[in-house]
């Protein structure tokens, strides 16, 4: 089993995505930022520390709000992907590992191409951003 976490940094009715670099498995999706959780990591350390390499910004792990997860067969594995909600933060998101950054109404999250993975996290946020 892989164990992924993610986060949906939510500002004005929009969230964060990113853009899979070239380069990488899934190259040039959208996707929610964050990462694998180390060996002996809980989920919340390990995504605060993931938005800190990828993002360049600080998070408090205390105060992420688990919203859902999503389960996909990859391979040889099988993914689970912890979703967690953001409403602050520290610093100025920037693509340190992504081709690009996007914040995304709703409608914009449905016309970009995401992997399977996080597809089902959009009905979970539909409320969230109206």
């Amino acid at each position: 089993m892989l164990l992924v976490v993610a986060a949906a940094m939510i500002a004005d009715g929009r969230v964060l995505v990113q853009q899979r670099p070239q380069g990488s498995a899934l190259a040039g999706l959208w996707e929610f930022p964050g990462g694998k959780i180390e060996p002996g990591e809980r989920p919340e350390p390990a995504l605060a520390r993931e938005l800190d390499e990828e993002l360049g910004i600080a998070v408090d792990p205390a105060a992420l709000v688990p919203l859902t997860f999503a389960s996909e067969p990859l391979a040889d594995r099988q993914l689970v992907l912890l979703l967690y909600r953001i409403d602050a933060w520290q610093g100025t998101p920037e693509p340190r590992q992504a081709s690009a950054l996007r914040w995304a109404d709703m409608a914009t999250l449905r016309s970009l191409p995401m992997p399977p993975a996080d597809m089902p996290f959009l009905a979970v946020l539909e409320p969230l951003l109206d």
